[in-house]
């Protein structure tokens, strides 16, 4: 009679370690050094020698400054539940994050202020931001694919929708794409966010080449957005912030982006979309 032993699941955590640590520049002996771990015990979990704990897991990502949707897929990889939660923004305990999202958003007015997550999905935005997109699109924005948020960045690629409207707009695409797609990658090329990146590449004339972004000996200080919306100029630059310390998937990943105008024409036109509503 054959014994037949049960197949040993494969090692995942040891190679996401690895994968994680190069990706951040640092030898095993930096990372034991930052993480307070021995190098021998660091080569051992690699390699598959030795299996972390729960607490071991916390600690090596932590010290690799690895995003938190990450940190769970290894503690998965290692055979322990998630730590952290992703919770929907509309949840009773994300009260006090959103009240402190609000005001500013407020407090952005009369200029537009939104909320994306990490993919440039439209979660929130301020009256102003609503008046802008009402004025650029000449009209109500064209609803998004069924079961999807609205998204900035389709809207840019669209050629049926803001493109047109960007007198730079291969500039602002290929950077968009170019950062998007570089901040995919450091944050471990998760399937879902890599599948999105190729869904907007299949755009009509997005070059694949706008994955890396073009270097310029001598760049502009900002780069601004440069729309011409029936024979109106309107030129905007914007300023990107995240919530600190952040124990949430979701609460990472949120971005408020506020729009700033970059001459005198555009901030008067910002005013009188203030003065219409």
């Amino acid at each position: 009679m054959v014994n037949i032993q049960p197949a040993t699941p494969p090692d995942l955590f040891g190679p996401m370690l690895r994968a994680w640590r190069r990706r951040r520049g640092a030898s095993q002996l930096a990372l034991a050094l930052q993480s307070g771990v021995s190098q021998r015990h660091v080569s051992f979990l690699e390699s598959g020698r030795a299996r972390p704990s729960r607490e071991m897991v916390v600690q090596l990502t932590s010290a690799l400054d690895v995003p938190l949707r990450q940190r769970n897929a290894m503690l998965l990889a290692a055979g322990f539940a998630p730590v952290y939660r992703e919770s929907n923004l509309a949840a009773p305990e994300l009260a006090p994050v959103r009240q402190a999202i609000e005001r500013i958003l407020k407090q952005q007015e009369p200029y537009p202020a939104i909320v994306v997550d990490r993919l440039w999905n439209l979660q929130q935005a301020n009256d102003a931001a609503t008046a802008f997109t009402l004025f650029l699109f000449e009209g109500p924005p064209p609803a998004p694919p069924p079961g999807k948020a609205p998204n900035i960045l389709r809207w840019l690629l669209d050629p049926k929708a803001l493109r047109p409207k960007l007198a730079n707009w291969e500039e602002v695409a290929r950077h968009l794409v170019s950062t998007t797609y570089a901040e995919i990658l450091a944050d471990g090329g998760e399937p879902k966010a890599l599948a999105f990146i190729e869904e907007v590449m299949a755009y009509p004339d997005v070059p694949a080449s706008f994955r890396k972004l073009r270097f310029e000996e001598r760049p502009q200080p900002i780069l601004t957005l440069d729309y011409i919306v029936s024979g109106r100029s309107l030129s905007v630059f914007t300023a990107i912030s995240t919530l600190g310390t952040p124990q949430d998937v979701t609460l990472q990943e949120v971005r408020i982006e506020c729009f700033f105008p970059a001459d005198d024409r555009s901030d008067a036109l910002f005013r009188s979309l203030a003065a219409k509503r």
